[in-house]
């Protein structure tokens, strides 16, 4: 496997998205985004997307020429307007005003609404975090989860995010996941490998349990933790949809298909100012110093060195220089 520097990976990213119709600070927004994920081998996020990307920049499934809309309607409330565009470069233009919303209020709400999809919801909650905030964030997706004891597709994987600072500039702790047992990419890359899934993952279309990725993506994915996850899939759910103005899941077209409408997806954000309380990072101290006593413990997104450089797989690669035109 080729051995990729960060920069490397982040130029020729940035220069296959120009290529396919990306304004050049759109296109550094998302590169940034790439990067940040290939160095923590979350490959689902990373170079993976960037095919389709360019992809749906051509057919117009995303809009790389499009300048976000900020407005703060409330003291507390900021929204984006992604205008079809993609969600990070929305995030910039919205997270300034939000985070000063909340250094003046205690908490703040950030909105992004008609975005294409945001890939890792933490990458942008660990932002709020390294600007001293506390980071909550909500997204929804295509249709792929039934209700527990149900086969109608309802909601997405729809993830959640929470990033915490440390105090010093940095993040003391941070999740990122789906609220289904699995992420959906997960399945399509078994799919892509011909893998089977483990038992668990999902169900097929007449509600039984499969193991076999193409059952599965004809039928649905299993909420983590049953009803539990299902709540929580569903909170993201109307929140993401309903505090943005994106579409409700049933609405949403499948996110890697080449062609049709744009994926008018919203990002839900809360930022919440732990200053406003004496205790927060104490607390967190103490939480964390009982963790960190555990032998074989560790808080949440804590111990994960960045990757520089990053192996990458021939074909990812090769993919890559070939959309930016340098294969």
């Amino acid at each position: 496997m080729p051995a990729i520097a960060l920069p490397e990976i982040e130029r020729v990213t940035k220069a296959a998205l120009e290529r396919h119709g990306a304004q050049p600070w759109i296109a550094a927004e998302v590169a940034r985004a790439v990067r940040a994920a290939e160095s923590v081998g979350n490959k689902i996020c990373g170079l993976y997307y960037l095919e389709s990307y360019c992809v749906q920049l051509q057919t117009g499934r995303v809009r790389g020429d499009v300048a976000p809309v900020v407005s703060r309607p409330r003291a507390s409330a900021v929204t984006v307007d992604a205008r079809f565009g993609f969600a990070q470069p929305a995030f910039a233009r919205g997270l300034p005003q939000a985070l000063e919303a909340a250094r003046e209020t205690g908490l703040a709400s950030l909105a992004v609404g008609h975005a294409h999809t945001c890939t890792s919801l933490g990458y942008f909650t660990e932002q709020i975090a390294r600007a001293g905030m506390i980071g909550f964030g909500l997204t929804n997706a295509t249709p792929i989860v039934a209700p527990p004891g149900g086969k109608a597709r309802i909601i997405g994987t729809n993830p959640i995010a929470f990033s915490a600072p440390d105090g010093a500039g940095g993040v003391a702790m941070q999740f990122d996941q789906s609220t289904t047992t699995v992420a959906l990419g997960k399945i399509t890359m078994a799919k892509a490998a011909g893998e089977t899934i483990p038992p668990g993952w999902a169900l097929d279309k007449d509600g039984n349990p499969t193991t076999e990725p193409e059952a599965a993506l004809a039928g649905s994915l299993v909420s983590m933790g049953g009803y539990k996850g299902w709540g929580l899939g569903l909170m993201a759910e109307l929140l993401a949809a309903g505090m943005t103005g994106g579409l409700a899941s049933q609405d949403v077209a499948p996110l890697k298909a080449p062609n049709g409408p744009p994926h008018d997806l919203g990002q839900y954000y809360l930022l919440i100012d732990p200053s406003v309380s004496d205790s927060f990072f104490d607390r967190l101290n103490q939480v964390a110093v009982a963790v960190a006593d555990d032998e074989g413990t560790r808080m949440p997104g804590r111990g994960k060195a960045p990757m520089d450089p990053v192996d990458l797989a021939p074909a990812v690669w090769d993919q890559a220089l070939a959309l930016a035109g340098m294969g």
